[in-house]
């Protein structure tokens, strides 16, 4: 089977083209974190927008898909590892499972790439509409199958000149502007549609400039001290039965020493015992937090004895208000939130009965959960309002959306990135926090067992990052911040009102060599 499938796909890159298709999306990896090389993709794309443009349908098709596998092939290499050191399969099989999944994600690029042939006059690969399809598969991306919107190409700019647009499109529209500008570009090189790429590359260059020190939510005069707690629990030993006491009661030492913080975060799972068995610890932890007058959220497994079903959550031990005498903490109780958007095979397998017999890597430990509410409340600490996510959600922005309120304060992310090893798959992950942090101008905390820790302010930048692998306590002071970005109002609507513009660039050209 993987001598087929090493065949299949040298039968794709048969020519020069086709080996530079593929070499223009492996250098995309460079453009994200921790290279990020944010005008990598205003060189490599519109070059390899030379080997698209006017390709037939058949052509077009299998370059999109080079171009997806090349991109996806480096881009998320670091799934590799998760699977390589914890599936428990052979090099082999584990190496196929990781092409197979790039294969996959390959055929987005392929179908808009396809698209934008099959549905021109001449069956040639036109660039505005391709860029159109674009932003459609990429939707569809973040959608099927529960969806996979990582390294959408907007996360490439977090830290260019055109930050300052996120406000308003968001990391998707921010994706319409970085193609719209290549394709400006690649237009620019060929000496066509002069006056339309000038005005593209122009527009959004004086669009960053002007909103370059806009201010879209307005400092309060509070501030809030926090603790991120990475406690640098090795993953091959966090799930023994006989580390539980071990890893809780070392959770609970670095948090001593820190009281003076009103809020402390742990982990996702930092608590591994499941919350009905763990009753003795999380009393002890609740009354020693609200007796220093902080709160503790921590990640926690929570299972429901009634339904029999298990939950990645995250509750809150010690003050809910400030006025509170004593600790807030009860079982089930509501300040608490259960993992909405779970990750396939790591927290759910489906099909798991064929697929559960086969390998241990459909049988991870925790990987039996069932999903929270779409919908829930933030979380309240020491009177501060967390709108919480755990891990893989935070590359979700509709689900952010749909839980951001106007009384929220801090953005909290948790994560347990240790599967992953020293790859750059967390460092993109704290980029996608970084994100969001933007679009929606509320800081952010992002705690972790082994990196990446940091807290980030209401415009995305870092105020204070802790180094991966150390067991260690991060310390900030957060400015709170009162009012809404345009994003945040108006949702991911931006997003279809570029791909709609692309379209009318379209047809505008389409129309005008018509009419010559």
């Amino acid at each position: 089977m993987f001598s087929t499938l090493i065949k299949s796909l040298k039968t794709f890159l048969i020519t020069p083209n086709h080996w530079l298709s593929f070499i223009a999306g492996l250098s995309l990896v460079f453009a994200y974190a921790p290279f990020s090389l944010w005008w990598l993709p205003f060189i490599s794309i519109p070059l390899w927008f030379f080997i698209l443009k006017d390709c037939s349908i058949k052509n077009a098709t299998k370059h999109g898909f080079i171009f997806g596998f090349g991109w996806f092939a480096s881009g998320i290499s670091w799934v590799h590892v998760a699977i390589d050191q914890f599936g428990g399969l052979p090099l082999v099989i584990s190496v196929l499972l990781m092409v197979l999944l790039c294969l996959y994600l390959a055929l987005f690029p392929a179908l808009a790439a396809y698209l934008s042939a099959k549905l021109t006059t001449n069956k040639q690969a036109n660039l505005w509409l391709f860029s159109v399809f674009w932003l459609i598969t990429e939707y569809l991306r973040g959608v099927l199958l529960t969806g996979f919107p990582w390294l959408s190409l907007g996360y490439t700019q977090i830290d260019s000149p055109l930050a300052s647009l996120i406000p308003i499109t968001g990391e998707f529209g921010l994706n319409s502007i970085v193609l719209l500008s290549c394709i400006a570009i690649h237009q620019l090189i060929q000496r066509k549609s002069l006056l339309l790429s000038c005005s593209i590359i122009i527009s959004f260059v004086v669009a960053s400039l002007v909103l370059n020190d806009k201010a879209w939510v307005t400092p309060t005069d509070k501030t809030v001290k926090v603790a991120l707690v990475q406690g640098n629990i090795k993953q091959e030993l966090k799930w023994e039965p006989d580390q539980e006491w071990p890893t809780m009661l070392k959770y609970l030492d670095l948090t001593r020493v820190n009281y003076d913080a009103d809020i402390i975060i742990w982990p996702e799972s930092a608590i591994t015992a499941v919350e009905p068995l763990a009753q003795e610890f999380l009393e002890l932890a609740d009354k020693s937090a609200a007796l220093q007058n902080s709160t503790i959220i921590t990640g926690i497994l929570n299972y429901n004895f009634k339904n029999k079903e298990y939950f990645n959550s995250l509750i809150t031990l010690g003050k809910k208000h400030q006025a509170d005498k004593q600790g807030s903490y009860e079982y089930n109780a509501d300040n608490r939130y259960s993992k909405y958007h779970l990750l396939p095979i790591g927290e759910f397998v489906p099909f798991q009965e064929w697929l559960r017999p086969i390998a241990p890597l459909f049988n991870l430990p925790q990987s039996s959960f069932s999903e929270g509410d779409y919908v829930q409340p933030n979380l309240i600490a020491n009177d501060i309002h967390i709108l919480p996510l755990i891990c893989f959600e935070i590359a979700f922005p509709a689900q952010l959306k749909a839980n951001f309120q106007a009384t929220t304060n801090i953005l909290l992310t948790v994560s347990n990135d240790s599967w992953f090893g020293n790859s750059h798959g967390p460092h993109q992950h704290l980029d996608i926090a970084r994100m969001r942090a933007a679009e929606f101008g509320r800081p952010l905390l992002r705690a972790t067992n082994n990196g990446v820790t940091a807290a980030v302010d209401h415009t995305g930048k870092v105020i204070n990052v802790i180094p991966q692998f150390t067991e260690e306590v991060l310390r900030a002071e957060i400015m709170l911040v009162e009012g809404e970005t345009p994003y945040a109002l108006w949702g991911q609507f931006t997003q279809w009102l570029f791909a709609l513009l692309t379209l009318l660039i379209y047809l505008v050209s389409r129309f005008s060599k018509s009419s010559k």
